[in-house]
């Protein structure tokens, strides 16, 4: 098997970010859990990528990511105004669903950490009942509280002997990203953050209307479902990704003028 080529990256505000698809992405970290790799997966929305402009520290997590994917319409755009006209949004849910349904095509089993507890027992029931033949061989749902290091290397050896190929963590950003880039080396799987797919998989939160994905809205929506949860994280990040965006945007645009009036 030829060594991984990660797919060609664009710079969004402080971090790079991988121009990749669904299906690119999928491929990749089965291949991935075919060799059982230590590795992790970003999914890179506005909220995380303010985050890393903020905190060098976290900037680093996101840097080091084997596949940072856009999650996020706006991601995308930017994505498309930097020349990269056939990007294309890599949304956590349905990332998370296409990669199950090719590892239960593959007989690759799977990992749930995180969410609360009846979450993670309605995914246990209902992902095998939609994807026949789909083996989830560890779930946890860990406690509100930093573990101590002895339970974390019980959990970890655990989760080692049951064979685990893909760990699907839904933490929520910036904690998943973080405990997974501590965790690289010493889980021998592919690691991937999706934040609030397993709500969304367990049909405790309703997911936007596709038109709403598609123009940028979806987040509208969630603060509709959720605006005492949501409401300051929206109104601190969503203006502050505009206002980074729309620098670098100008900046960009200001260096390819001056190199025209050079030539």
């Amino acid at each position: 098997m030829p060594p991984f080529t990660p797919p060609v990256t664009a710079k969004i505000v402080s971090s790079l970010i991988h121009v990749t698809s669904y299906a690119a992405a999928t491929e990749q970290i089965v291949s991935w859990a075919h060799r059982r790799e230590s590795r992790y997966v970003c999914l890179a929305n506005t909220h995380m990528l303010v985050e890393a402009h903020d905190s060098p520290v976290f900037r680093e997590v996101l840097a080091n990511a084997d596949l940072a994917c856009p999650d996020g319409m706006p991601v995308v755009w930017m994505q498309r105004a930097l020349g990269f006209r056939r990007a294309s949004r890599v949304r956590g849910a349905d990332l998370m669903w296409s990669v199950c349904e090719a590892a239960a095509a593959n007989g690759i089993p799977i990992g749930l950490y995180g969410g609360r507890p009846e979450v993670i027992d309605t995914l246990r029931s209902e992902l095998p009942r939609r994807l026949p033949g789909l083996d989830i061989a560890f779930h946890w749902s860990p406690p509100f509280r930093p573990l101590r290091s002895d339970e974390d290397d019980a959990i970890v050896e655990r989760l080692q002997r049951t064979g685990v190929r893909i760990l699907f963590v839904g933490l929520g950003c910036p904690k998943q990203e973080r405990w997974m880039a501590e965790h690289r080396q010493r889980i021998f799987a592919v690691m991937l953050g999706v934040g609030a797919a397993f709500d969304m998989h367990a049909g405790v939160v309703d997911q936007a209307p596709i038109w709403m994905r598609e123009t940028g809205l979806e987040w509208a929506h969630r603060l509709f479902r959720d605006p005492g949860r949501l409401f300051r994280r929206y109104a601190r990040n969503n203006p502050r990704f505009a206002f980074l965006a729309l620098r670098q945007l100008l900046v960009a645009s200001s260096f390819l003028t001056g190199a025209k009036r050079i030539d």
